[in-house]
């Protein structure tokens, strides 16, 4: 088997970059030429994996069909878990896949490419924390489901049982966490009003940050805001609260043990472990290091998203967001189209921070636009902010699914969840 352009890792980078790539070669040239590869049959864009987590967002509704998405978009697709590179004869591998009986469905396979480009995306950094089988991480579709079921069931023992108390631990203040935050208070409130009164429970939510402020990659401001919105719903937020173990049912912590049914890891990112097993010079992190073309130091082959170290401006590599894959995948799409038809695009890459923004659950959200390299941020709060975060997601769904589908999309999903309700109960 043999593509000109192999794309391992189906996240936001990589799928809208076959998306996009496959529509420019159309129909049989693009499904012939360029190949998406991903170890779960459907899509889901991370950052709303907290939303998953929570059940205010419905993966089975929400998932896309990496097939259906190739069919439309011209491009082929297979799933696999990618095993290794080879970098001199131009090759990958993929794991075998079996069911859940664990008999073997599909061999190894091998790949050809002529250019290769990975988008496999981070997990958490536990920072050598002990303990850290003891937290639940949301790295993963699969991660977050099982959150949830667990939740669930911590919600069902709560209502019964004394002293009506449930105690959530989020280790790591970033987005992930806040937002995780604040979707699990909205779906305790939206439980609490669906029960009687003798079954309802308090819910404590301790928010443990290691820094001096949560959101630290943001401006002070977004995080103040955030910080004050977070605490007036009930959250306790720990900030400079650095953390030493995790044991069941508590955080270990220089100013003693905090009590937690249940804690959630979202503390830092670490690209995973095998990258530096490709051959491929990596960071300290495992990123793999691209120049301002995102080249790794291996020829014909790419790096983009979470797991590329980028270079940015002072020295920094460019953040661990999704706006920088959707950046990335655009810029790969031309270089490679220009490739494949034996043009050549060398502009370098260049980042544009266009903000950030943090929902804070129904109706609520903090942010800057623009950025803050040139000219000035524009701070945005509340229900406007909150509809420019849901903007975010749709124009994910425009690079994979076009302006019309994604329209059509986005009202039948409104629909869904006035009929429906937004909290995923089974």
């Amino acid at each position: 088997m043999h593509y000109d352009v192999v794309i391992v890792g189906g996240g936001a980078g990589g799928l809208e970059l076959a998306a996009q790539l496959g529509r420019k070669l159309g129909g049989r040239e693009g499904r012939e030429r360029v190949l998406l590869v991903d170890k779960m049959p459907f899509h889901i864009w991370k950052p709303t994996l907290h939303e998953v987590a929570a059940g205010t967002l419905d993966a089975h509704q929400e998932g896309l069909s990496y097939t259906v998405l190739a069919r439309r978009n011209h491009f082929s697709f297979v799933m696999g878990e990618f095993m290794a590179l080879n970098a001199a004869q131009q090759s990958i591998r993929l794991a075998a896949i079996t069911n859940e009986a664990g008999k073997e469905v599909v061999p190894e396979r091998s790949i050809g490419y002529r250019h290769l480009v990975l988008a496999l995306g981070s997990g958490s950094n536990s920072f050598g924390t002990p303990g850290i089988e003891n937290a639940y991480l949301l790295e993963s579709v699969r991660d977050a489901q099982r959150f949830h079921a667990d939740w669930l069931s911590a919600c069902a023992h709560a209502s019964y049982a004394e002293p009506r108390s449930l105690s959530v631990a989020i280790v790591g203040a970033g987005a992930t966490g806040v937002e995780l935050s604040a979707e699990l208070l909205e779906a305790h409130t939206m439980l609490q009003e669906s029960q009687g009164s003798s079954q309802r429970f308090r819910l404590e939510i301790n928010l443990i940050e290691g820094g001096d402020r949560i959101l630290g990659g943001l401006p002070p401001r977004i995080s103040e805001q955030a910080a004050t919105a977070l605490e007036r719903k009930g959250v306790r937020v720990m900030t400079g609260t650095r953390v030493q173990a995790l044991e069941p049912g508590e955080v270990i912590t220089p100013d003693g043990p905090v009590a937690a049914d249940l804690i959630v890891w979202a503390a830092g990112i670490k690209a995973s472990d095998r990258n530096a097993l490709l051959g491929l010079e990596v960071n300290r992190i495992n990123q793999l290091v691209v120049d301002d073309r995102l080249r790794t130091s291996a020829p014909q082959v790419y790096a983009l998203g979470d797991c590329a170290a980028t270079p940015w401006v002072d020295g920094k590599t460019v953040p661990a967001r999704a706006q920088a894959a959707h950046q990335q995948g655009s810029y790969l799409t031309q270089v490679l189209y220009a490739a494949l038809k034996e043009g050549r695009f060398d502009e370098p890459f260049v980042y544009k921070d266009f903000g950030s923004l943090v929902s804070l659950g129904d109706n609520k959200g903090v942010g800057n636009l623009m950025g803050g390299l040139s000219g000035k941020n524009f701070f945005v709060q509340g229900l406007v902010a909150k509809w420019m975060y849901m903007s975010l997601h749709l124009m994910h769904h425009r690079a994979i699914l076009g302006t019309v589908k994604t329209a059509v999309l986005a009202l039948a999903r409104l629909l869904q969840q006035r009929v429906s309700g937004r909290m995923k109960l089974h």
